[in-house]
């Protein structure tokens, strides 16, 4: 078996290992004792470390990290939908945990990072070295795959369980389980160095996914006017099929 490292294990990080447990040895990250004990229980290896905002000089680097063949880094390191907020200490902190790792290296940003405009965008749109949330571990680690992920849905993250506004606004989302399958095929391919969208190719509105999860008919023409993200790149170069294509039915 393989070694996987998961940097924040949260409900993301969850769902990739219980796709890879078969093929990998999971190695995680997680904040509080009761959590480590949960993962060790589970049989992954689980290390106790936070990334405080502050610079921790006494942050060591990960002792498992010369062992892993890849790592996945799903901790935010950037403001609420990419929103510029200073965390250059936090960013440093990861840093030093990641010390001279020379393996695969996956990090979880957002389609937030691209402007609130209504058009399609596209990777080429905003390279990742100008956005300033995805640059930084870039300039240490330049083997890194930048993977904009757009609203993270499936199992009871569903549009109906939250209030909503802008009920006419295309959603940008994609189901946890396509995420998977995208890190497992670049794992498969040793890919380095790509910034993909993982977003799900059809955009309805806000209106017909919450009408759709609760067994309601659509009323007038379906919405096609909005900002939408493509992961068209992502679909050539991994030759990527999605089981999940259209919001509408996550909930399937």
């Amino acid at each position: 078996m393989q070694n996987l490292g998961i940097i924040g294990f949260g409900w993301l990080g969850n769902h990739i290992a219980e796709r890879l447990s078969d093929r990998y040895q999971i190695f995680a990250t997680t904040t509080t004792p009761a959590k480590a004990q949960d993962l060790n229980t589970r049989g992954y290896d689980a290390t106790l470390v936070s990334f405080p905002n502050e610079l921790d000089a006494e942050t060591p680097a990960w002792e498992v990290a010369k062992d892993l063949d890849a790592i996945i880094i799903s901790v935010p390191f950037s403001g609420l939908r990419g929103a510029q907020i200073l965390m250059n200490d936090k960013r440093q902190n990861l840093l030093n945990f990641l010390g001279d790792y020379k393996g695969q290296v996956f990090y979880t940003s957002s389609t937030g990072v691209y402007p609130q405009t209504e058009r399609e965008f596209r990777e080429d749109d905003l390279p990742a070295q100008e956005v300033e949330s995805e640059s930084f571990i870039l300039g240490q680690f330049p083997q890194t795959n930048i993977l904009r992920l757009a609203g993270l849905m499936g199992d009871e993250r569903l549009l109906k369980n939250y209030s909503i506004s802008n009920l006419d606004q295309l959603v940008n989302h994609i189901h946890y389980a396509d995420i998977c399958t995208v890190i497992e095929k670049m794992l498969e391919q040793k890919s380095q160095s790509k910034v993909f969208n993982i977003v799900a190719p059809i955009h309805p509105s806000k209106e017909e996914v919450i009408n759709a999860q609760k067994g309601l008919p659509n009323s007038g023409e379906r919405a096609k006017k909005g900002r939408t993200i493509s992961p068209k790149k992502m679909i050539q170069e991994l030759d990527f099929e999605f089981q999940y294509p259209d919001p509408q039915y996550f909930h399937l």
